[in-house]
């Protein structure tokens, strides 16, 4: 009888332990699961080959314009969510501005790998950044894209831009003379209707 108990007792120990071992694994694999979500991805930037850097000199560089919002960046301020970015996913970092005297947070979630990719296409490219945001918002989301690289130092923002039907449109002009030498990377072709001639889907 009282080996029967023991045994008894034994079963359903054992039959807990498991169980409680089976969640503690589920709750560890989900901690593992959001702390590689969101780590950084290093990639390891190869140079240029001697080939191509000669060939790449003999050429003339182009340029390469860049919009921050929806292109490179995703962003939010205070109270207010934007649809493109998962709710609860961490930003990238947090930007504090003044705005008409009044502080105002952007929470900034950069686009998966634009940091490897901005490394990679400035050694191609002329690297403009062109934004309709306002500059004291632009120039600090594009300081910390550059992260003192160098790569992001030419910068036009909303002041360079035209006032056309309620929206903002982007005057190529003022990056360079020759539009031929222009390549544009927007999610809204619409900031280029005065250049009709450069866009393509």
């Amino acid at each position: 009888m009282m080996k029967t108990q023991c045994l008894l007792g034994l079963r359903t120990f054992v039959a807990f332990a498991t169980k409680l071992w089976s969640f503690l694994l589920y709750i560890l694999r989900r901690q593992i699961r959001t702390v590689i979500q969101y780590q950084t991805v290093r990639y390891d930037i190869l140079p240029l080959s001697p080939v191509s850097r000669n060939r790449l000199a003999q050429v003339k560089r182009k340029i390469l314009v860049l919009d921050l919002d929806e292109t490179l960046i995703h962003s939010h301020h205070d109270g207010v969510l934007r649809p493109t970015v998962r709710p609860g996913t961490p930003p990238d970092f947090i930007l504090k501005v003044v705005i008409d005297k009044h502080p105002v947070r952007f929470f900034v979630h950069k686009r998966p790998h634009v940091d490897f990719f901005l490394e990679v296409v400035s050694q191609w490219y002329e690297l403009v950044v062109f934004t309709a945001s306002m500059e004291i918002y632009g120039s600090a989301v594009a300081d910390k894209l550059d992260n003192n690289r160098g790569v992001l130092s030419r910068r036009y923002y909303r002041q360079h831009c035209t006032l056309e039907l309620g929206s903002y449109i982007k005057d190529l002009s003022v990056v360079h003379g020759d539009l031929s030498s222009i390549v544009i990377l927007d999610n809204s072709p619409g900031a280029y209707r005065s250049h009709p001639g450069l866009l393509q889907m």
